[in-house]
């Protein structure tokens, strides 16, 4: 059985493609996209758990720092 991560992120009206790309090039498939709680879109995105923890730990880290990118962007 496959076993899944997710990831939300928030898409930028004015580079969404770029950033679809980015999470892409990831490995991350974009599920979803949906009207944010505020107004802007969230994209819901998941790719498959590998046994590799680093590529893991990477991808943790990727979605960490878009979140402190668009939270320090709203303010």
């Amino acid at each position: 059985m496959t076993k899944w991560e997710y990831l939300t992120t928030p898409l930028l009206i004015h580079n969404t493609a770029a950033i679809l790309n980015n999470w892409g090039k990831q490995g991350w498939e974009l599920v979803q996209v949906v009207q944010g709680p505020e107004g802007g879109l969230v994209a819901y995105l998941k790719r498959p758990v590998t046994a590799d923890a680093a590529g893991n730990a990477a991808g943790l880290a990727a979605a960490a720092e878009a979140s402190r990118q668009f939270e320090g962007g709203a303010a």
